[in-house]
């Protein structure tokens, strides 16, 4: 079968699309014919080596897919034809199963309790652009954010993958204002079409938050020389939630400004809590809002396989607005 590796870490133009033998899937694995791969910032980092996690060279990148069941264990509550989306495992050369890794290809493999049955009318670009960024923003907001339904949100990168996931969660939860902060008025556009109910302009957002009474909740996947800002945006007992460091730059906080108005700075490890049973409760909880449409992920262009190498960039030059995806 056809697959991308990361045989060298010179970035994304270095990556290759290779023959390679189809995976092999463990008694508690599904296997999946590969329909379309979500793609994100952690696989640009993998090109060039800056992610926390370091498989062994060469190996496949890509961490959630969306396609069809080819087979799967007796009780896994999966037959051969379903429609799912995974969150999937690389087998490393020593045969262990790498998680997050191995969805850039025909065929991966996905642990059962992480392989979701994917409602009938979304397609397989929507659901492979689910597990990760929607997954990850409803833990940010409902299990580390403890949102309450009422509250406001102020969102940072909002026309990408995780800012319109986070959009989306927050009103399909019963935010009463989601605002958008982005760096252009197109990329505002989208977060609007996402269900923001307004987007303003980085520059000098604090101040704009700050003439309506600020937000309870702000959702940082940038960080940067904004965080501060961000910080004086919250309203008293208000939660800035860390997601991540697109802007390239991890702030630091003075912790005198949360005494200031009992506000708290929140990190948010999805990464950490994956394996510890509780994406089945979590997908549970979104798929009623994923089969009604409140969710549903902004698709921004999908790429053929070979393509890889340009669906990364993308990321990587900050062109792109809502989710990439491969499509083999």
């Amino acid at each position: 079968m056809k697959a991308i590796q990361i045989t060298k870490l010179d970035g994304p133009t270095s990556i290759e699309l290779v023959n390679v033998e189809p995976p092999k899937p463990a008694p508690d694995q599904v296997l999946i014919s590969v329909r379309a791969a979500g793609v994100g910032f952690p696989d640009v980092l993998q090109s060039r080596g800056l992610y926390h996690v370091k498989p062994a060279l060469p190996y496949t990148p890509g961490s959630e897919v969306a396609g069809v069941v080819v087979a799967a264990p007796a009780d896994s509550g999966f037959a051969v034809g379903d429609r799912v989306a995974a969150i999937t495992s690389f087998q490393g050369p020593d045969h262990a199963a790498l998680p997050m890794l191995g969805g850039f290809s025909e065929q991966a493999v996905a642990a059962v309790d992480m392989t979701f049955a994917l409602p009938d009318g979304v397609s397989f670009e929507k659901g492979a652009s689910l597990p990760l960024n929607y997954l990850t923003a409803y833990f940010a907001l409902i299990e580390r954010g403890h949102f309450v339904q009422g509250e406001s949100v102020l969102v940072h990168g909002a026309a990408g993958g995780v800012g319109t996931a986070a959009i989306q969660i927050a009103k399909a939860f019963g935010a009463s204002r989601v605002i958008a902060v982005t760096s252009t008025p197109e990329k505002g556009a989208i977060a609007v079409a996402a269900g923001a109910d307004e987007f303003i302009p980085v520059e000098g957002f604090a101040k704009a938050v700050k003439t309506f009474g600020g937000v309870d909740i702000v959702v940082d996947p940038v960080g940067g020389e904004r965080f501060t800002d961000s910080l004086r945006s919250l309203k008293a007992n208000g939660r800035i939630l860390i997601l991540g460091f697109t802007e390239g730059t991890i702030p630091s906080v003075q912790v005198n400004r949360l005494m200031l108005n009992n506000t708290s700075a929140i990190g948010v490890g999805w990464d950490a809590y994956k394996h510890l049973g509780r994406m089945p409760s979590q997908w549970a909880a979104i798929k009623p809002h994923v089969q009604s449409g409140a969710l549903s992920p902004v698709i921004g262009t999908s790429y053929a396989l070979e393509d890889a190498s340009r669906a990364l960039l993308a990321i990587d030059q900050r062109l792109a607005t809502g989710k990439i995806v491969l499509v083999p």
